[in-house]
């Protein structure tokens, strides 16, 4: 598995350390900035990336406040990651043809699981949408880059009138008011709800990949199949999320 980041235990943020906590933090930033790369085109630069996710630790080290009870690694992380998420969305990176595509696929998905009372299978979605089961795999290869779910889309505004985004909350923030907090559980709920109706599977290589996180490569290893293989199975998994989660959010909101 690869290594998550060098800096395991809590360290003491102040100002004047602060080179040092960028320093500690820097591999972190690296490997959160390699695995969402992972699922973007090839003209997005790593670099890039990791640039926007050293501006996010900054502002994370500006920010953290250990009386919410986060430890700084936590909020450290998701400080990185909503930055880089954040940039490449600013860049909406993702082309059109490649956001039609991934909505065709849902209407279909949605269409034949509706028809059969169960998800249908490869073949079924690719006759639907009049593909090869070849040009299928490659057509869900290219939507494996749309986000499966936006927290910050997510975001919520306090009593006050200040928005929140829920990124912050699962950073740790204890000063967040009742309704926030119970969106938050909600979210959780309908994350958890759309993961259960996975195929077992799926549902491994999700528990895999984003909890786990181990690479394709590790993961081929672990199930005994091919890289293009899990690749194949990841993209399928995001797809039915994606759909599941949208049908469940619609319902609950």
């Amino acid at each position: 598995m690869a290594e998550k980041s060098s800096a395991a235990r809590e360290i003491e943020i102040s100002p004047e350390n602060k080179e040092q906590v960028i320093k500690e933090f820097a591999p972190m930033v690296k490997y959160v900035a390699n695995r969402i790369a992972l699922r973007l085109p090839p003209h997005i630069e790593v670099d890039d990336l990791i640039s926007v996710g050293v501006i996010g630790l900054i502002d994370a080290i500006e920010k953290y406040d250990p009386s919410r009870g986060a430890k700084f690694k936590t909020y450290a992380e998701f400080r990185v990651r909503g930055a880089i998420l954040d940039e490449l969305r600013a860049l909406d990176w993702v082309p059109r043809s490649v956001r039609q595509k991934a909505s065709n696929m849902d209407a279909v998905m949605e269409k034949l699981k509706a028809r059969f009372g169960r998800y249908p299978e490869d073949e079924e979605i690719a006759k639907e949408l009049g593909l090869s089961l070849e040009e299928f795999y490659d057509t869900l290869q290219e939507t494996q880059s749309m986000p499966i779910l936006s927290l910050e889309d997510l975001g919520i505004a306090r009593e006050s009138g200040e928005h929140q985004s829920l990124l912050d909350c699962l950073a740790g923030k204890s000063d967040a008011d009742p309704h926030t907090q119970l969106r938050l559980s909600e979210l959780r709920d309908i994350i958890a709800k759309a993961i259960d109706t996975l195929p077992e599977k799926e549902r491994l290589m999700v528990s895999l990949y984003y909890y786990e996180e181990l690479t394709m490569k590790e993961i081929g290893e672990v199930l005994g199949i091919t890289e293009s293989r899990v690749s194949q199975i990841h993209s399928k998994a995001v797809m039915r999320l994606r759909t599941k989660l949208k049908a469940l959010i619609a319902e609950e909101y």
